[in-house]
């Protein structure tokens, strides 16, 4: 504020002296002539106009006059260009508006009322304005439910990272599902200098939920009012964003402006931007009671503490009970009752700039917000249609939403130097491993890819799965890249039951993959499928990671461990549903295998049945997996025996065995050390022998492998000798591991590795 000042009057004394310099200029040369107010004298020789003396002191004066002209011009070509970049460096909000905007200065206002019962306490004044300390914590909360709202938090969590130059506290009020998302999200990601705080948004539905809403946000779109109530108390400043909101500037500017409240202001808000609050959209349109056009309560500074002073809690249910006797419900939510409260109390109130808040929903005045680019601070996409709004730079502004949107969250993991971060555990004890790790090691990346942490956005679609009564449900688990990305839709034809997926894909990939699921009728049609995004980082595809996340986060008793690039036969899910309870799964630590398939063809007609499918394997138009390249990953599931098996019959564990197999979900999880191509099969069922499974082979149950380019990962391991390399070292360290780890029974597998 103090710069503001200083600004203004350097402006005021520059425009002054342009104005006055050449006038007093004038004045003195004129004046030169005159002496004592009476004009001097010349002698007769010098008033002669044809004399030489006369000629040679005009001609004197002359000079000298065009000496002070060119003096005084050059003086005012300088003060000139210094009102010039006094007038560039002054933010544009600082203009007067001589059109009819809104005033960027004091507030967005334009009604006689508003300013005389608002911006007076508002008005900007040349005094001290507190900077945000380099370190102070800025406080943010912000409500969110469900599947999709939590993906559009990440978004605007992401633009305020972008920006920031402080610590943040984010304060999110979150039911179970948002919750589990957010939490997992924020612990992977490891950003520094934020913290994460969750408050429980089903325990406050009761504070609420006897409010009638018509907002399709629903009951989590009141609950802004009760923020004083559920922040914690020591806590005396707040902004509360919705999840709709991006930023494109720092978010400690709009922190800055808690200072200039004065009085009992204790609400910071913009002025509404469309007509809703004046009641002319429509006959018979019947809107809440607002002060002039109303506030939009996207962006809400809150100042707790005097809030509280004030009994906001009382204040605001006392409205919203008057209110509702005659309105019945309300109709944009928590908006509604902080306009009807204000309307009563407009001295809570400061009016926020409305470069603070531009609403982009249909017929606003948003446009009269902003000039250039440089004045915009916060978009908010307030329309049900979102990007599709009508708007007339809303090509702009999409693409600095999609910017954010698709922007790799990975780099916003920056230090804020000279600042203290609290300690994390998390990051203490990765630091800790790393640093144990040799870097001249040969094999040091591939050592390091086991304990880098991979940022993870759970059921990055939404969700619902109903348990089976019957104790028997089984979820197909898999991993994939975008590469296999075609497989999701044949996978959901041939398999019923539900599915958990992780995804490895970059920021930008998984908005693709949302427009490629979104624009799906099979994948839309399909709610009982779980995709978890898992954002690539490192050189390495971490298969075992990806398939450790999707087991994780299954619903079922039973998995059916599987790959993208296979096909179950139809029905298999029911069958498997069977075949748990005949073979006591529930009670026994079995592995049931379903043999596996392939077929070199891109084009196949999918056996029906076990008979078809042998026939087909008798024309060569299909093949054991692997017959060709890697048969003893398969062997042991005997195919010979079971050609004509009509019961489950066991099979024992072989050196470099990898079935597809059923089994509890509590079994073991996946070595993470095997990263891209090889042994990250092997190792599991390695290890489920080591914990004494027992493998059974169903005998009418089999999956297809169906053909595809070969992956990076398997390229590398057959070009690059060092990655071999590695891979044979990482073995024998498992090997070793296991003897460790289950004593005298693992020796067999060295030997078995000998041998083969």
């Amino acid at each position: 504020m103090l710069g503001i000042c200083r600004g203004r009057r350097k402006f005021l004394a520059a425009s002054l002296t342009v104005l006055f310099v050449p006038a007093i200029t004038w004045i003195y040369l004129f004046a030169g002539s005159f002496e004592d107010g009476k004009p001097v004298s010349l002698s007769p020789l010098e008033s002669q106009p044809h004399s030489p003396r006369y000629m040679a002191s005009s001609q004197r004066e002359r000079e000298s006059l065009e000496v002070r002209m060119r003096e005084v011009e050059e003086e005012n070509r300088v003060l000139r260009k210094q009102l010039s970049l006094a007038q560039s460096r002054s933010p544009s909000h600082h203009r007067g508006n001589h059109s009819k905007t809104y005033s960027m200065e004091e507030g967005t206002g334009d009604s006689e009322s508003l300013r005389a019962g608002i911006v007076a306490g508002n008005s900007s004044e040349c005094g001290q304005q507190p900077a945000v300390e380099k370190c102070e914590t800025i406080h943010v909360a912000i409500v969110c439910a469900g599947y999709n709202a939590s993906r559009d938090v990440v978004t605007l969590v992401k633009s305020v990272l972008f920006h920031r130059r402080n610590p943040l506290h984010f304060h999110l009020i979150a039911d179970a599902i948002a919750k589990q998302i957010l939490a997992t999200l924020f612990q992977t990601w490891m950003v520094p200098a934020v913290r994460i705080d969750f408050y429980d948004a089903d325990e406050l539905k009761s504070e609420v939920s006897w409010i009638p809403n018509k907002h399709y946000s629903g009951i989590y779109g009141l609950m802004k009012l009760v923020l004083t109530k559920t922040l914690p108390s020591n806590l005396e400043r707040v902004i509360v964003l919705d999840t709709d909101i991006t930023f494109a500037t720092d978010i400690a500017e709009l922190w800055a402006v808690f200072h200039k409240f004065k009085g009992q202001q204790v609400l910071g808000l913009v002025e509404n931007q469309s007509d809703w609050y004046l009641g002319n959209l429509w006959k018979n349109h019947r809107p809440w009671p607002a002060l002039g056009r109303g506030y939009n309560t996207g962006v809400i500074l809150l100042l707790l503490d005097k809030l509280r002073k004030m009994k906001w809690e009382q204040m605001w249910r006392l409205t919203a009970e008057r209110e509702l006797m005659s309105m019945l419900s309300t109709s944009l939510a928590d908006q509604d009752i902080f306009n009807a409260v204000i309307k009563q109390n407009p001295f809570l109130v400061y009016q926020l700039p409305c470069f603070w808040n531009v609403q982009l929903s249909d017929h606003t005045r948003s446009e009269q917000c902003y000039r250039d680019v440089s004045d915009l601070k916060v978009i908010h996409w307030n329309s049900p249609k979102k990007l599709r709004v009508k708007n007339k730079h809303v090509e702009f502004f999409r693409n600095l939403y999609l910017t954010f949107l698709e922007y790799d969250g990975n780099l916003l993991r920056r230090e804020l130097f000279g600042c203290p971060s609290e300690a994390d555990v998390n990051s203490e004890n990765l630091q800790k491993q790393l640093s144990e790790l040799d870097e001249d090691d040969l094999c040091y990346e591939f050592r390091r890819e086991r304990f880098t942490v991979h940022r993870t956005h759970l059921y990055f679609l939404h969700y619902e799965y109903e348990p089976a009564s019957d104790n028997t449900d089984v979820t197909l688990v898999a991993q994939l890249s975008m590469d296999r990305l075609q497989m999701l839709e044949a996978i959901c034809k041939h398999w019923e039951g539900p599915i958990s997926l992780a995804l490895y894909l970059s920021d930008a990939e998984a908005q693709q993959f949302l427009r490629y699921a979104q624009g799906s009728e099979v994948l839309m049609s399909r709610h009982n499928v779980g995709y978890h995004i898992v954002y690539k980082e490192g050189q390495f595809y971490p298969v075992n990671l990806l398939r450790n996340v999707a087991m994780k986060h299954i619903s079922t008793p039973y998995m059916f461990l599987s790959d993208i690039d296979f096909l179950p036969m139809y029905g298999l899910y029911e069958y498997l549903r069977k075949s748990v309870i005949q073979l006591d799964l529930a009670n026994t630590k079995k592995a049931l295998i379903v043999p596996a398939f392939e077929t070199l063809r891109y084009r196949l007609s999918f056996p029906k049945s076990k008979a078809e499918l042998l026939s087909m394997l008798d024309m060569g138009t299909l093949f054991t997996f692997r017959y060709h390249v890697w048969t003893k990953g398969h062997a042991p599931t005997n195919f010979a025996k079971w050609r004509t098996a009509t019961t489950p019959y066991r099979v024992e564990w072989e050196a470099d065995f990898e079935p597809y197999v059923v089994v509890r979900k509590d079994c073991p999880e996946y070595d993470r050390r095997f990263v891209g191509f090889g042994w990250n099969k092997v190792a599991h069922i390695m290890e489920l022998d080591a914990q004494e499974y027992e493998f059974t082979v169903l005998p009418n149950a089999y999956m297809i492998h169906m053909p595809h380019a070969p992956s990076f990962d398997i390229t590398k391991f057959r070009s690059n000798k060092q990655y071999r390399i590695c891979l044979k070292t990482l073995k024998e360290e498992f090997q070793q591991d296991m003897s460790r780890h289950y004593g005298f029974a693992a020796l067999k597998y060295l030997t078995a590795e000998n041998n083969s």
